[in-house]
């Protein structure tokens, strides 16, 4: 071991690289080697099951004997990225509701601190992302509750974006998530977002319409009811180049519903917003081109779509420039439903097992801990 008490990574290294070279068949182990082996792997093991265990009872005792204890909102806030590491693991993030976990750390979203309020939002869109099961157990925990007041009327900016993205994830393929994100007047959140002065915000509400707006057609005539088209027509002239791109793609998922005539009102106004986009792409140079590739593209296809003829992008040869490919519709899907779905989606929908290291702590309680140490310093998480 090493003489700060942390394994002897690099007596390690040697060791292994000695007797595992294939040049010589492996010798056993004397019982000498196997013990400081076995001590060197173990004093960079962190139980993870057991971790969370700890943060739970951390998440569940009242704030104001934490304060007397001496831990600060930071400390909460960096025990929450910690445990965020945790549950990037699919089945770890279906264990933080089985060891009670996951109510409490809903209940940090009602937290005084934004900082608490918002990177507990951080967790739980890492919960819930691409795992269907997770996404139900926080609707039936009522999560969404929480996660639409805060994107609606946190004082933070920073909590709202975070809320934002934890309700993208939580509805995004999840019929009954997105049906209580309208009921609960969600649109109208998004809508303010939009107006917000946040290129954060407003590009993650730009993103959240363009997936409804996708995914549900009777959502289109919603978000021309509440004039979205008419703010995201002002932010396709934002400052900010993903605003803009974002924009536009909402905008042109609008002009492409053939079955409502008043899908983009004032096109003349779109008229005047995409003149003036066109003459900024054409004073680019050659490198804020490039970058600008979607922008220019999107352009294009919008203004075909509204007026059915090409832009003055196409004639000044700025919609494919020299060396980039042509933008072409994706080929038809004929393999796709025989592969797996995405790896978190797919592990979600294995068959549950029963966890015996959960069974096994529960026979040794630990004394509770406030804040434990977590992994060393000498050590990699």
């Amino acid at each position: 071991m090493a003489k700060d008490g942390g394994p002897d990574w690099n007596g390690l290294l040697k060791w292994s690289l000695a007797h595992g070279d294939g040049t010589n068949p492996p010798r056993a182990l004397s019982e000498e080697d196997r013990k400081w082996f076995m001590e060197a792997m173990q004093a960079n093991t962190v139980d993870v099951v057991q971790r969370m265990k700890e943060i739970t009872q951390v998440m569940k005792t009242p704030e104001d004997i934490l304060e007397s204890q001496g831990v600060t909102p930071e400390n909460i806030e960096d025990m929450l990225d910690e445990l965020q590491e945790h549950v990037e693991s699919i089945d770890m993030a279906n264990d933080l509701h089985s060891i009670g976990g996951l109510d409490p750390l809903l209940g940090y979203l009602k937290n005084s601190h934004a900082g608490i309020r918002a990177k507990a939002a951080e967790v739980v869109s890492t919960i819930v992302q691409n795992n269907p099961k997770s996404q139900q157990l926080v609707m039936e925990s009522n999560g969404l509750e929480p996660l639409l007041t805060n994107f609606k009327s946190d004082p933070s900016t920073n909590a709202r974006t975070k809320a934002l993205g934890a309700i993208s994830s939580l509805i995004r393929h999840n019929k009954p998530g997105t049906s209580a994100f309208r009921l609960g007047n969600g649109y109208a959140g998004l809508k303010d977002a939009l107006g917000s002065d946040d290129a954060r915000l407003q590009r993650k509400a730009l993103n959240l319409i363009q997936y409804l707006l996708q995914n549900n057609k009777a959502d289109r005539s919603v978000a021309t009811d509440l004039g979205l088209p008419k703010l995201m027509m002002h932010l396709a002239s934002s400052d900010d180049s993903l605003v803009r791109e974002a924009a536009l793609s909402g905008l042109l998922e609008l002009a492409q519903d053939k079955t409502s005539g008043n899908a983009l009102p004032d096109q003349d106004k779109l008229k005047d917003i995409l003149k003036s986009r066109i003459e900024g792409i054409s004073l680019m140079d050659a490198d804020d081109l490039h970058a600008a590739r979607e922008e220019r593209q999107l352009v294009d296809k919008l203004w075909k779509e509204c007026y059915n003829e090409p832009s003055s992008l196409r004639e000044k040869g700025l919609v494919v420039l020299p060396g980039e490919d042509a933008p072409q519709q994706p080929p038809p899907d004929v393999a796709g439903k025989m592969f797996e779905p995405p790896l978190r989606a797919w592990a979600a929908a294995r068959p549950a097992q029963k966890d015996d290291s959960d069974s096994g702590s529960e026979k040794k309680d630990a004394p509770p801990l406030l804040l434990g140490p977590g992994p060393s310093s000498n050590s990699n998480s």
